[in-house]
């Protein structure tokens, strides 16, 4: 009897263990996912929430299919104001309805690690040799990087083929064909510079700089020495001779460039790719390449936006929200996205495509344009800048003041601000 119980019982252990090694194991087992060093992946959720910029989805949706076929996770995402971005995850970000994923532009990464928005990631440099080194950069903030670009965009020189025939090598030589146009209805050359965006160029050729360190120390700011005095002394001379006509300051100053530009009235015009279109539509058969280098030799070291991928703090998806950003960041995705939108992607293989560059003149003079941009300061002090350096510009452009006193009083103010928004200074 003891004998048979004994049996029974043996039989009823062998059965619970081969029922607890049953489907539940295999569940287990197709929720996971072995990473390439062998690790195994956190679960796989059911979908991942994307927040994608407006009237941009169109372009994720290829990426979002071969993601999903690839890895069995649906990709869901909502288009936004990718200006507003900060401002929905403030709102959402604690909700179902928090994304995974969003796109931001770079300028948006301190205040959103500040804020705790997003995360850092780590990729393999296999990964990072993808892309420009400088849209990279843009992305790391305190010794961390948090993206991968997805697009990036910065001021080039475009010129009227019908009135220049060939892009000079320097502005000295635009410099030379504007004066020739004076005491006539046309100009040669024209920016709006009294806007710092457009004027950073100028002020980082001939050694001015926001920010020190890199880019990210606003105990040291830059813009009130010796160079950069220089730089708005070479700003100047442009407004004084009446190289640029009064109209180009202030609010109307870019509807007063452009509309020059389109009538044919002005040879060139320095201005950023979402300009394009609208000069063509206008007839004008535009060239499109690099700033012309300054008189010293330098690049301008023009402002470089870049738009980006990101991780979110949100959710406990993190590394498969990760494998999601460098999944549609790729190559092969990126030249869709272009194909489709016109961003322009800071791939590197592009740059070294001699057909590519050849089919594609304004993308690639952006391009190389960027390799001597310089990312905009992603720091929130970086808010502080705006206003006192174009109210200096302004007011030297109009002749109220000369370059060295405007520029004291501006890096005066904008300290006074930091100190007061922001608590004093890194």
């Amino acid at each position: 009897m003891k004998k048979w119980i004994g049996a029974l019982f043996a039989l009823v252990l062998i059965i619970g263990v081969l029922a607890a090694c049953g489907p539940e194991d295999e569940t287990e087992e197709a929720a996971t996912e072995s990473n390439s060093d062998g690790s195994e992946s956190a679960d796989k959720p059911e979908k991942l929430i994307v927040w994608e910029d407006q009237d941009k989805g169109a372009a994720l949706e290829d990426a979002a299919a071969k993601f999903e076929e690839e890895y069995g996770i649906k990709i869901e995402y909502q288009e936004y104001n990718i200006t507003e971005m900060q401002e929905n995850m403030a709102l959402d970000g604690n909700t179902e309805s928090a994304p995974d994923v969003v796109t931001m532009s770079h300028d948006g990464v301190g205040p959103s690690v500040v804020k705790g928005y997003i995360a850092p990631i780590e990729v393999s440099e296999d990964v990072l040799s993808q892309y420009t080194e400088s849209s990279v950069e843009a992305f790391e903030y305190e010794g961390n990087l948090y993206g991968l670009p997805k697009a990036t965009e910065t001021p080039v020189f475009i010129y009227n083929k019908e009135l220049l025939p060939e892009v000079p090598e320097t502005l000295d030589e635009i410099y030379e064909l504007s004066q020739e146009k004076l005491n006539s209805d046309e100009y040669g050359f024209l920016a709006i510079w009294d806007d710092f965006y457009h004027a950073h160029g100028i002020f980082h050729g001939f050694g001015g700089y926001v920010f020190g360190g890199n880019n990210d120390d606003s105990s040291d700011i830059g813009l009130d020495n010796e160079q950069a005095v220089e730089a708005l002394e070479y700003i100047q001379k442009w407004y004084d001779e009446g190289l640029f006509p009064s109209g180009i300051i202030g609010e109307t100053s870019n509807d007063q460039m452009n509309g020059l530009f389109k009538q044919g009235k002005a040879v060139a015009v320095q201005n950023g790719p979402w300009a394009f279109n609208d000069y063509r539509d206008a007839g004008i058969d535009i060239g499109i390449a690099p700033m012309p280098n300054l008189p010293n030799g330098e690049p301008v070291g023009t402002f470089m936006g870049v738009k980006g991928w990101f991780v979110t703090n949100f959710k406990d998806n993190q590394e498969w929200a990760q494998k999601f950003v460098e999944f549609v960041a790729n190559e092969e995705n990126a030249k869709v996205r272009y194909e489709l939108t016109g961003e322009i992607p800071p791939l590197v293989s592009l740059l070294e495509d001699e057909q590519w560059v050849s089919e594609n003149e304004g993308a690639a003079a952006v391009m190389a344009q960027s390799q001597s941009a310089v990312a905009m300061p992603s720091i929130p002090e970086m808010a502080e800048i705006w206003d006192p350096m174009q109210a200096a510009i302004q007011t030297v452009a109009t002749g109220k003041a000369e370059p060295k006193e405007a520029l004291e009083e501006a890096v005066q103010l904008i300290k006074q601000n930091i100190e007061t928004n922001h608590g004093g200074t890194n």
